[in-house]
């Protein structure tokens, strides 16, 4: 996917431009119906086209996780547009929303360079979260049922799937609907916007192709998920305390 290195395998998306299009109407040489003809089907709602822009943002955004776009490497729009099948375009608006995300800083005349993320960085994230979530979590632990908290076993037992697989892409997405699916308990959803941007943020690697080690850490931090379920629903207080302390700075 790396500039001047050549294409990569696309992903199958197509902006209109490619060979994909939408096929053009077919012309009837038949003659008009005569006013005694059976009556005209009624309207087709409009067709709505997929956002070609939002496919591609989620496919770098994944490939951001996954280590396949290289901190400190810069990759140009029209590159990486060939390797997806599509336009520049869709790529370079795509490119921007991730520069105002913080992930990759814009190179004059180059493209796109991905930011070298340090340790303190992502630390730092961790605590601001930490702060955002620990309070509201807290006081949702006081003041839900049982029945709440077992709706969102599904997605503990998600993120230890994922975890098991070893994806970071898979894991990451279902690491913040975990988050969010808790947070949204809270009806608040500026709340819930502003804490998975965060979580977004954070889920940036440093860099690297995947390990047994970060397999491992992957594992660790969904069983943490499942524990942190457990002592919500018997609304042990400090357990969820703990929980939370370690889970946030083990990230």
């Amino acid at each position: 996917m790396r500039d001047g290195s050549g294409a990569r395998g696309g992903s199958g998306v197509r902006d209109g431009s490619g060979s994909r299009g939408v096929p053009a109407a077919r012309t009837s040489s038949a003659a008009p119906s005569s006013p005694s003809s059976s009556p005209s089907p009624p309207p087709r709602p409009a067709i709505q086209r997929a956002s070609v822009r939002g496919q591609i943002l989620d496919a770098l955004r994944a490939a951001l996780v996954a280590g396949e776009l290289a901190p400190g490497e810069v990759y140009s729009a029209p590159a990486l547009g060939e390797s997806f099948g599509v336009s520049a375009t869709p790529v370079r608006e795509a490119m921007q929303q991730l520069a105002t995300e913080g992930a990759v800083e814009v190179v004059p005349n180059r493209g796109f360079r991905v930011v070298e993320r340090g340790a303190r960085e992502l630390a730092e994230l961790a605590e601001i979260r930490g702060l955002i979530e620990a309070p509201v979590m807290l006081r949702l632990a006081r003041t839900l049922s049982v029945d709440d908290w077992e709706d969102l076993r599904p997605l503990a037992e998600e993120t230890a799937r994922a975890a098991a697989v070893g994806c970071r892409a898979t894991y990451a997405e279902a690491d913040r609907a975990f988050h969010r699916a808790i947070l949204a308990l809270a009806g608040n959803e500026q709340l819930v916007r502003i804490a998975d941007d965060l979580h977004r943020r954070a889920q940036w690697p440093l860099g690297g192709s995947p390990t047994a080690r970060a397999r491992l850490e992957l594992m660790a931090d969904a069983a943490q998920h499942l524990a942190l379920l457990d002592a919500l629903s018997a609304q042990d207080l400090s357990a969820v305390d703990a929980l939370l302390r370690e889970h946030f700075v083990s990230m």
